[in-house]
């Protein structure tokens, strides 16, 4: 008879174990506390599938948090993840940026052919079960008929973090976790809290292109977009981690000039120029770029170098990383050291986890996605073994 393997949640990780311990010849049931599968992942694709990034591995890694990660990653990287697509007729391209797709773009055919092999390999998919706690190898879990105890030969939880608990990442299987092994949750690739001045209400919405943006030693250069609640978009996601440690922000409104170049812009006569329109004039700030400086800064310099000084370190204080329900993703889960280098619970053998629910970190752009994909062939490839020794 086949060994049984169960896999708690079904998420992007809980698929991919799933599809990895079916394909070992194990007998597979899924139990997803949502009444649907993936729900992040069709999320995540509703503004195009950012399944991973093409990239030198090295720079790839380097993207990374968390102790284990590399030799995961290298195992199932970019190039497993792009063969895995392909293979299930989400042909991929390459953008600009390095950035991988779908060439269809969003998530849900990507899904239903997903499902569809794991159908294939007789995988049993059960939605609306909610996992309660573990006695050993038997799971207790509610189900719509009541609560059952499902016994399996290896577990493998993939239950995700604690944003967007919407989709079913809440985090409430920590309450039922020895408190010992679990590092607490908290946002990451997430939009700042900020109050602003009612002087930039008219530039509430306004994207503030091409700056630069530094926290905690980590940087960033791409585009935000001004809110009444703060600062969003991708350039200031990745920036959480510095931006949780310190509370600041630091900006370099003009990246592409040093500050040798600033200063002898600004040294020109302004004649009986404003000192807003010799800065427009000089440096082409536009007037978001002017209103966010003055909203830091207060009064500026007049000298050449000193105003130089603040637009390329205007530093903001003051700010937070949104609530982490609203956050892209989470750190924080289970720890590290209470994980062998098989992803297997150290005081539970042959339970398993993968995903968002350990404590790692990545920014957007495909990171993520491939983490979770990697971090559930690894666990599922390790359970499998496990359960077949």
């Amino acid at each position: 008879m086949k060994k049984h393997a169960l896999v708690i949640g079904g998420g992007p990780a809980g698929l991919m174990a799933a599809e990895t311990m079916a394909q070992r010849g194990l007998r597979v049931t899924i139990a997803e506390a949502k009444p649907t599968f993936g729900r992040k992942f069709l999320m995540a694709g509703k503004s195009g599938l950012n399944l991973t990034k093409d990239e030198a591995i090295d720079r790839f890694l380097s993207n990374y948090d968390g102790p284990q990660l590399a030799q995961i990653l290298q195992a199932f990287g970019p190039q497993q993840v792009m063969d895995w697509a392909n293979a299930l007729g989400g042909e991929v391209f390459v953008g600009s940026s390095g950035r991988v797709f779908p060439k269809v773009m969003k998530a849900s055919p990507l899904l239903r052919a997903w499902l569809s092999r794991l159908d294939g390999l007789e995988v049993v998919r059960n939605v609306n079960w909610r996992w309660m706690r573990n006695d050993n190898l038997t799971a207790i879990v509610d189900t719509p008929d009541g609560v059952r105890n499902i016994a399996a030969d290896v577990i493998v939880m993939a239950m995700g973090g604690a944003s967007w608990s919407r989709l079913g990442a809440d985090g409430k299987w920590t309450q039922a976790i020895d408190a010992s092994v679990l590092v607490p949750f908290a946002p990451s690739n997430s939009a700042v809290s900020f109050a602003w001045s009612s002087h930039m209400d008219k530039f509430m919405g306004h994207p503030v292109k091409s700056i630069s943006m530094s926290s905690g030693g980590m940087t960033s250069q791409g585009e935000i977009v001004l809110s009444k609640k703060g600062i969003e978009g991708g350039g200031i996601y990745s920036l959480s981690c510095g931006i949780r440690e310190t509370g600041e922000v630091t900006f370099d409104l003009l990246p592409d000039w040093d500050r040798a170049k600033v200063t002898a812009a600004l040294s020109r006569p302004m004649g009986r120029n404003s000192l807003s329109n010799h800065l427009r004039k000089t440096l082409h700030l536009s007037p978001v770029k002017l209103a966010l400086l003055r909203e830091i800064v207060g009064d500026l310099p007049r000298d050449p170098k000193e105003l130089a000084h603040v637009i390329k370190t205007a530093k903001l204080s003051g700010v937070a990383l949104r609530p982490m329900d609203e956050a892209i993703s989470t750190v924080g889960g289970i720890a590290w050291d209470a994980l062998d280098d098989t992803l297997m619970l150290k005081r539970h053998q042959g339970v398993f986890c993968a995903g968002e629910m350990m404590d790692w970190d990545a920014p957007t752009g495909g990171y993520l996605l491939t983490a979770c994909l990697s971090t559930g062939a690894w666990a599922g490839s390790a359970a499998a073994d496990w359960a077949l020794k």
